[in-house]
């Protein structure tokens, strides 16, 4: 008899270790406020960083123009322009610099940068941690979505716990934010959608079941 007892109150204490682990799995997932659909910003100028390349195209001038890597260091080199740093700014202030230096040589230079390969400077880029496929980096994109994040990495391994991820805002200071993976990407619950801000950093854990 007593074995019997001793036998039962091993099986409750073990349900509620069970219970209790469920509950906090359940707080966990909502310990941050859900992020907002919508991300409060305004018309994006994409940044160029290290890694873009830059098709440089000088007017009326084709042996002055190329294509050109933006190196590790964050700067460019063109004919009759060395050492120009591209890293932190829009194409279009590349272009008007350029066309200054130029014009040391060239009378009225006119030149257009377009970015062809795009990889964006460290502090706006995208970062999927934890449990995704294929965790990496993104360049950011106007309106970029939860949903195509998720998409470009893969979507989740089997031991994530999806709806307890949570993206952290560094644009806000490192705020974080809840979100439901498993139940946008699972499930097609588009609700869950939501727009991603430049330095976005998506966290999923795993499972512990």
């Amino acid at each position: 008899m007593k074995l019997h007892h001793a036998a039962i109150r091993g099986l409750i204490s073990k349900l509620g270790l069970f219970l209790t682990a469920i509950i906090l799995v359940g707080c966990a997932s909502n310990r941050y406020p859900a992020a907002p659909t919508l991300a409060a910003s305004g018309d994006y100028n994409y940044i160029i960083g290290p890694g873009d390349s830059l098709n440089i195209i000088v007017w009326r001038n084709p042996e002055l123009s190329m294509s050109v890597p933006v190196r590790p260091d964050g700067k460019i080199s063109t004919p009759l322009v060395d050492e120009l740093i591209a890293q932190g700014k829009n194409s279009t202030e590349i272009a008007r610099e350029i066309e200054q230096l130029l014009g040391k040589f060239v009378r009225d230079p006119v030149v257009t940068v377009i970015v062809t390969s795009f990889v964006g400077p460290y502090s706006e880029q995208i970062r999927v941690v934890g449990e995704a496929a294929k965790p990496q980096f993104l360049p950011y994109k106007q309106k970029m979505t939860l949903l195509d994040v998720m998409i470009a990495v893969g979507g989740l391994t089997d031991f994530a716990d999806g709806n307890a991820a949570s993206i952290l805002r560094t644009s806000e200071g490192g705020k974080q934010y809840s979100v439901r993976l498993r139940d946008l990407v699972k499930r097609g619950e588009i609700s869950n959608n939501v727009e991603m801000k430049p330095g976005d950093i998506l966290v999923i854990p795993q499972s512990w079941f």
